[in-house]
């Protein structure tokens, strides 16, 4: 790597990791105080769990978003959290089926 390229990975570890949880009417109304809940009893180091406004996502929450990393999780339930922390926030790895498939599209086939 040249000494003036960035290297986004490096940019990416060195940003705090959010955990969005949408707080909106309809991810509400699925859910989604008892997700924001969950993630909130799990304690990872260097990972800030808020809740969120409207995500645009009403008809497939609740929606999670994991920020910087720009992962999109829908219809996650407070039984997914562990999973999503564990696999995703503590080893890196997306947990794919809970990816939303409007913007993850190329883990799904059509």
């Amino acid at each position: 790597m040249l000494s003036d390229e960035v290297d986004s990975n490096a940019l990416i570890s060195d940003q705090k990791r959010r955990v969005l949880v949408c707080q909106h009417t309809s991810c509400l109304r699925h859910g989604a105080g008892a997700v924001l809940a969950a993630f909130q009893q799990q304690s990872v180091p260097g990972v800030i769990v808020e809740c969120s406004g409207c995500q645009g996502q009403c008809n497939i929450g609740p929606t999670v978003r994991i920020l910087p990393d720009e992962t999109w999780y829908y219809r996650v339930q407070p039984e997914d959290v562990t999973s999503i922390v564990e696999q995703h926030l503590q080893k890196g790895q997306p947990v794919t089926e809970k990816l939303n498939p409007r913007i993850h599209s190329r883990y799904y086939s059509y």
